[in-house]
């Protein structure tokens, strides 16, 4: 890319990735130059990056099937959902492995350390944010409401805190992990209200978190991007709206004052420039804390607020690192 040429937007998805689409197809109507990557599947097809460190000296090219980028000239990188890093088929096991965390260390070290960039989230940052025990102690330190919670690996300790909420307890995965039942079918394991009695040994095994049960009226999320915000309210049947999302409803609503100042200081003290917050609404009013996904999906939503996210990341995508 020649100097006197604007500086290129670096998007990091998958091939599939429809929501990224409707982001670029703004950033092509404003004549943003862009270069759509996906590194980890890329690097399996030949495509070469390479880069170059001396004293003073950081440069190097990334290579797409259609572009050649010069990873000096990056104005901003967005981190949608790129492919993992992994090995070429074919590898004996070790060698798999060791290719694979070669990949990961050295292909995603260098994405992650472009000079000057603005990243849509530093890939760095999405990691460190998305930690469950992470999420909650700066909820609490940012003035959210955070339900009762507690994470153990003591079954005796889960019993006693599940028979101590007046108002039940759910459980909750601490990490979307891929879990196939022993017929070999792949299973999604959602929030559930639990009771003490059905608490077992396995709890041992590794950390389970336990939640009081939020006496909800409705559900919101919140989109941030930057400094701002777009709620919507989620009426669902399900404790867990994601489970039957084709009987939930959804409308735009107003953020709270009091909750949009929390969600500005929670991303500052995270170093996210976007975040998705899942909130339990009571009947009362109070916005309870469930969780933010540093790059959670969004383009379901209603229309006008689809296109208002679009447009808002499609703003700090343009602006670069002056946004």
């Amino acid at each position: 890319m020649a100097p006197d040429r604007p500086r290129a937007v670096l998007v990091l998805t998958n091939t599939y990735d429809v929501t990224a689409d409707v982001v670029l197809r703004i950033l092509a109507d404003r004549r943003v130059p862009v270069v759509r990557a996906d590194p980890g599947a890329d690097l399996l097809t030949g495509a070469p990056l390479t880069a170059h460190y001396r004293t003073g000296e950081q440069r190097g090219t990334l290579h797409t099937s259609s572009r050649e980028l010069d990873l000096t000239r990056v104005r901003s990188v967005w981190v949608r959902r790129p492919s993992p890093f992994e090995a070429p088929p074919g590898l004996d096991e070790h060698t798999a492995k060791f290719v694979g965390a070669q990949a990961f260390w050295g292909s995603g070290g260098i994405i992650a350390s472009l000079p000057g960039a603005h990243y849509v989230n530093h890939p760095w940052h999405i990691r460190n944010a998305e930690y469950k025990p992470a999420q909650l102690a700066a909820a609490s330190r940012n003035g959210y409401l955070v339900p009762n919670t507690i994470i153990t690996t003591d079954p005796e300790e889960a019993r006693r805190f599940c028979t101590d909420q007046p108002g039940g307890a759910v459980y909750k995965p601490l990490w979307d992990s891929r879990y196939r039942a022993e017929d070999g079918t792949a299973r999604t394991v959602w929030v559930r209200e639990v009771r003490p009695a059905e608490i077992t040994d396995a709890v041992s095994v590794c950390p389970h978190m336990f939640q009081a049960k939020v006496d909800k009226a409705f559900d919101v999320r919140v989109t941030a991007v930057g400094d701002r915000l777009f709620g919507v309210r989620i009426d669902s049947p399900d404790l867990d709206w994601r489970h039957r999302q084709d009987l939930m409803t959804c409308a735009p609503i107003e953020v709270p004052e009091s909750v949009a100042h929390a969600i500005t200081s929670y991303l500052a003290e995270l170093l996210l420039v976007y975040g998705v917050f899942d909130f339990a609404v009571t009947a009362g009013g109070d916005w309870y804390f469930l969780e933010c996904n540093p790059n959670g999906q969004w383009a379901w939503q209603p229309a006008e607020t689809t296109a208002a996210i679009a447009q808002a990341i499609a703003d700090q995508l343009e602006r670069g690192p002056d946004s």
